[in-house]
């Protein structure tokens, strides 16, 4: 498939003057939804991946490729541009270029690579980060991985919960000055915070796990914020349907009394029956 087009779409969001949010999505379905709905970009996340493939919690037990294979499934249901949090790279430096080179395969339009060290490393109970020049080397094999140079690659950190700002502004310049095409910045709690780290970096930023300081899409914008996490929501509702829908019929409930069920027309829309329709007659009729 090609996904170059969409990669463009999702370069273009980075060039831009707006701050978008985008649409967390899990699986083919999701995505088509969060498409329908007009989100310019979905998000996969490493949680939601790791929840929607194994029904565990975010601990990094999740593989390259199950993380890739769920990110294909979700790029061939429809033309949504993903972006996706590749984590740590799955190991070491070498590790994060193949990382990227089975990520581009999937056909994602960008992806983050962090430089938290993890899988959490035996007696630690706080969260810390590699030394810088080993994040250097991460971004740079990255790089070094990326064959469709449409594809876009944020150098992500949480430093400035972990390590505090001038540390997490030092990660920021450091991984501009690997070559990146976006900075990631996960746990920016001010507008303070924001403003230091949007005068000391050049490149386009992305948020994640923001405040409510930060919720202002105009003021994001004029900081250079291209894209503003909200999280996870939607795989939680999911879940909680889920839950609600076979409790009910657990205890009783008929079916044709449940609510909060998606009709026929939705149904046929986020599977797109009226394609495998106007297919089942052309090819096999």
């Amino acid at each position: 498939m090609n996904w170059t087009d969409r990669r463009r779409r999702f370069r273009a969001i980075l060039a831009g003057e707006r701050c978008i949010h985008p649409g967390s999505v899990f699986d083919p379905i999701s995505a088509r939804i969060a498409e329908d709905l007009g989100f310019e970009v979905g998000m996969f996340a490493g949680s939601t991946a790791s929840l929607t493939v194994l029904g565990a919690p975010d601990l990094i037990v999740l593989t390259l490729s199950e993380f890739a294979g769920q990110a294909y499934r979700i790029n061939r249901a429809g033309n949504l541009p993903l972006m996706v949090d590749a984590d740590h790279g799955y190991g070491n430096a070498l590790n994060a270029k193949r990382t990227v080179e089975e990520l581009e395969t999937a056909g994602v339009g960008g992806l983050s690579l962090e430089d938290t060290d993890l899988p959490t490393p035996f007696g630690t109970t706080k969260p810390r980060l590699v030394p810088i020049a080993e994040g250097i080397g991460k971004m740079k094999a990255a790089l070094a991985g990326r064959q469709d140079p449409a594809l876009a690659i944020a150098g992500r950190t949480s430093a400035i919960t972990i390590s505090g700002l001038d540390d997490a502004i030092a990660r920021g310049q450091a991984y501009e000055q690997a070559g990146v095409d976006a900075l990631f910045f996960v746990g920016v709690r001010t507008r303070a915070e924001l403003d230091a780290l949007s005068a000391a970096t050049r490149l386009p930023l992305i948020l994640g796990g923001v405040s409510g300081e930060l919720t202002d899409r105009d003021y994001l914008a004029a900081r250079r914020v291209r894209i503003a996490l909200q999280g996870h929501q939607p795989f939680a509702a999911a879940v909680k349907a889920i839950h609600d829908t076979l409790k009910a019929l657990r205890d009783g409930t008929p079916p044709g009394k449940l609510t909060g069920i998606a009709d026929a027309e939705l149904m046929k829309r986020v599977t797109r029956d009226a394609d495998y329709t106007r297919w089942t007659k052309d090819f096999l009729a």
